[in-house]
């Protein structure tokens, strides 16, 4: 059995933190997984932003509902689950995936949760599990699957490593340079090339 694990921001949907930080103005909550490979620290700078605006989930959400899977990305989840059983492992959160899965045909999403006090202020974040990319595939493999992975971001390398293949998709410069094992695909017509020339 063949199963495919996909990240998901930047993959198959816009980056969530980007765009919030292009409705609001708050230029710092640009930084992502590309920026800053220390997922805590990330999230700690995002959760102290988000108190000095006094941002809260709902604000957060109503940015959300506003976007649109990627070009194709429905078309890619579709081609995907009619060849392999297909994974989202995602750093996101339950609270802002679950709008934009279910536009995607609502594939399986592993991901994180947030802590939200009584006013709707985004207080903490919890994981799943630490690494859980890795993990996760890690665990598909004593399952007896072949694991094939794609992502973007420094958070997705621990994945694409433990995959018995691993690609990126459409990463920045700096992610090419540091981790020049992983093949490099630029879109949805090559990364399909990458998955069918390791399948069995």
């Amino acid at each position: 059995m063949e199963l495919v694990c996909l990240d998901l921001e930047g993959v198959l949907i816009p980056e969530i933190w980007i765009n919030v930080a292009e409705r609001t103005g708050i230029e710092e909550l640009r930084a992502t997984t590309r920026d800053i490979p220390d997922y805590d620290v990330l999230m700690k700078q995002r959760l102290g932003l988000l108190e000095a605006h006094g941002l809260g989930l709902a604000e957060i959400q109503a940015v959300i509902d506003t976007l649109e899977p990627l070009p194709d990305a429905v078309e890619m989840v579709s081609w995907l689950r009619q060849r392999y059983q297909l994974i989202i492992l995602s750093d996101t959160f339950y609270e802002f995936a679950a709008p934009l899965m279910k536009k995607l045909g609502s594939p399986t999403l592993f991901c994180h949760r947030l802590e939200v006090d009584e006013k709707g202020r985004v207080v903490d974040y919890h994981l799943r599990q630490a690494d859980q990319k890795r993990r996760a595939v890690e665990a598909f493999q004593a399952l007896n699957f072949r694991v094939y992975a794609a992502g973007d971001s420094y958070n997705d390398t621990s994945m694409l490593g433990a995959a018995d293949a691993g690609f990126l998709f459409c990463p920045p410069e700096k992610v090419i340079q540091e981790f020049p094992q992983f093949p490099v695909t630029l879109d949805y017509a090559e990364l399909q090339a990458a998955f069918s020339g390791v399948s069995r």
